[in-house]
């Protein structure tokens, strides 16, 4: 596609001038990747500050950079946009873009947000993996459990975390095991689309926020008219949307979204809080049979080498757990996780000391991760 700004070596470093494609090859950079995940995955550039790159988890300074300017902002972020949103940005219709690039040399799909603020712009670049990780090497799977998720067919099934805890990894890799496994139909909505997915055993349609459909509710309304098996919904952010995926999910299809939320019980409470106090015992019966899993997780800087490791918290419904969920006991729901590992369930914390004592992850790792540091102590931490 043409592009209006020319790519121009334009940010002052320690090793001279760099072009945007210089900064964003330092994702792809073997000496920066441990078992082929890199270790770098956002790009900050600011006006009035050095470009920063996030490092396992970290924030760092890139050596010897130096503040960007107005221009040189335009020149590292301008050249990777379409010219779709290049127009709506430079006629001022929008205070901030989330948009996805492909950059087609090294077959690295980026995600991209740009946004206006107090000292003028700013913008974060984050890459997303190139392949899907297999379901099977994510560490909350028991014996049997990728097969149930997979082998679903209806009910709803969230990830949860905080921002760049990992959901849309983990999500990918459910929705590649689905279609590797079922010859079923699966409508993606997303926001941007980060994985992009070939047809193989299932087929799929992705759609994405603002190019595809106005807005999740819209998309969901015109899904259900699609026939899927399987819809995908980036997120949950709203009472329509909420109330929508609650019913495709008793339609008798499987409904699969995020919520930032910390821990499993606090995604029963943030959902039922999207909707007015008088429908609170309605939705939480709503919940009880359909909730069949969720997954809640976090990334926690490895001990022995560079790199993060998923920590997972994981619920898969059950009698007990159903009527839990229906009397809003979220609180009860902790203690019947902890207590259910032969079901392949789990507390984040019981998973936290796992990985300290395969030596994974540091003590002190774990103690600042854990939803309630207390608890650590309880388990044996």
């Amino acid at each position: 596609m043409k592009k209006e700004y020319p790519v121009e070596k334009a940010y002052e470093t320690a090793d001279g001038l760099v072009s945007v494609y210089d900064l964003l090859s330092t994702f792809a950079d073997a000496e920066m990747q441990v078992e082929g995940i890199s270790r770098v995955s956002d790009l900050h550039i600011k006006e009035g500050e050095p470009l920063r790159f996030r490092v396992d988890g970290i924030l760092q300074e890139l050596d010897g950079g130096v503040s960007v300017t107005g221009e040189v902002f335009e020149q590292l972020v301008f050249p990777i946009l379409s010219e779709n949103n290049l127009q709506k940005w430079k006629e001022g219709k929008v205070n901030d873009i989330d948009c996805g690039y492909y950059w087609e040399d090294e077959g690295i799909n980026f995600r991209i947000n740009l946004f206006r603020e107090r000292d003028g712009f700013a913008c974060v670049i984050r890459m997303l993996p190139k392949f899907v990780p297999p379901l099977e090497e994510f560490a909350f799977m028991g014996e049997g459990i990728g097969e149930r998720l997979c082998s679903l067919r209806q009910g709803l099934v969230l990830v949860t975390g905080v921002t760049s805890s990992g959901k849309t990894t983990t999500v990918a890799s459910l929705l590649d095991a689905i279609n590797n496994q079922r010859a079923c139909r699966i409508i993606t909505l997303e926001d941007p689309i980060e994985f992009v997915f070939k047809s193989k055993q299932a087929l799929i349609s992705q759609r994405e926020l603002g190019t595809h459909i106005e807005d999740f509710g819209q998309g969901l309304r015109s899904a259900l008219r699609e026939n899927p098996d399987v819809i995908y919904v980036g997120e949950i952010r709203d009472k329509e949307t909420a109330a929508l995926a609650l019913t495709a999910a008793e339609t008798g299809h499987l409904v699969i979204s995020t919520l930032h939320t910390k821990d499993v019980k606090g995604a029963f409470s943030r959902l039922v809080d999207m909707f007015e106090a008088d429908r609170a015992e309605e939705v939480s019966s709503q919940l009880s049979f359909l909730t069949a899993a969720i997954i809640s997780q976090k990334l926690a800087a490895r001990k022995e080498r560079a790199g993060r490791i998923p920590v997972f918290e994981v619920l898969l419904n059950d009698s007990a757990l159903s009527h839990l969920i229906r009397s809003a006991k979220w609180h009860q729901i902790y203690g019947k996780l902890e207590t259910s590992s032969k079901l392949g369930m789990n507390t984040l914390e019981q998973h936290l000391l796992k990985l300290v004592e395969e030596n994974e992850i540091s003590s002190e790792e774990a103690a600042h991760l854990a939803n309630d540091p207390s608890i650590m102590s309880r388990l044996g931490l």
